[in-house]
């Protein structure tokens, strides 16, 4: 029988039906794991929890701190103690500053900052008190760097980058290792819908609209939702002990 790196570590995952999500999902099964996969839309989960070996799947709202406890919960009662979780769920809308308003502001900080607290808090005593853990947040380049027009998402994964590093040395000596990956632009059905508005927006065509998503990765390619999933898998492994802290951009060499 082939030794699996994580062989029976209890994993969930957010937003885990469908694009990044449902790529660590499925790389995480591969190397052993069993899977809760979560999110607001049940189809999607259960469509990718069916291609698993040994899944689950769970509803849950992260920016609802209730929501959040009661699919946790529901999660250990599934397939045990969580042992490892990926942050995966989240947002990105478009809005000039001038014209954005609060609830814009408040909605894309509590999909893609409050979802992240409220997961990990339902997780971290847990790991802690057991002595191992690992927390992947998946953040984006926007964690590292600004973008226009999406200010909020910017500061929301700047965020995530700040709780990413404070929670690393609380936990440094407890055995959780705490990091981010920031994908940049990633072949999903979030950038498909990017380029479909920009088309809509600005009359360019779909290939002028995908170069100019793709314009600062030197690669002049969009990051396959697999290289996101499979340095999720790497900062889970046990040999990435040692790895706590980080944030590692998988973009192209957008970022240096």
């Amino acid at each position: 029988m082939e030794n699996l790196a994580l062989t029976d570590k209890h994993v969930v995952v957010t937003g885990g039906g469908t694009g990044i999500g449902a790529a660590i999902a499925a790389a995480l099964a591969t190397d052993g794991a069993r899977i809760t996969v979560m999110g607001r839309r049940l189809k999607p989960l259960e469509s990718t929890a069916a291609t698993l070996k040994d899944a689950r799947c769970v509803p849950c709202d992260v920016t609802d701190p209730a929501s959040t406890e009661v699919a946790f919960e529901q999660a250990r009662a599934g397939l045990g103690p969580i042992e490892i979780l990926v942050n995966n769920a989240g947002a990105a809308a478009t809005a000039p500053f001038h014209t954005m308003d609060i609830e814009h502001w408040r909605r894309m900080l509590a999909v893609n900052l409050d979802g992240v607290f409220n997961c990990t808090r339902s997780v971290y005593e847990d790991m802690r008190t057991r002595g191992w853990g690992r927390i992947v947040n998946v953040a984006s380049t926007a964690a590292v760097k600004g973008y226009a027009y999406v200010s909020a998402y910017c500061a929301a994964k700047h965020g995530v980058l700040g709780l990413t590093r404070a929670l690393a040395l609380e936990a440094a000596q407890s055995g959780v290792t705490v990091n981010a990956v920031c994908p940049g632009y990633t072949d999903t059905e979030i950038v498909r819908d990017a380029i479909k508005n920009i088309v809509k927006k600005t009359g360019r065509s779909a290939d002028e609209a995908l170069a100019e998503l793709t314009r600062d990765n030197p690669q002049g390619r969009l990051i396959k939702p697999s290289e996101v999933a499979d340095t999720v898998v790497w900062l889970c492994r046990p040999e990435s002990a040692s790895i706590t802290g980080q944030s590692i951009v998988v973009a192209g060499g957008e970022v240096m």
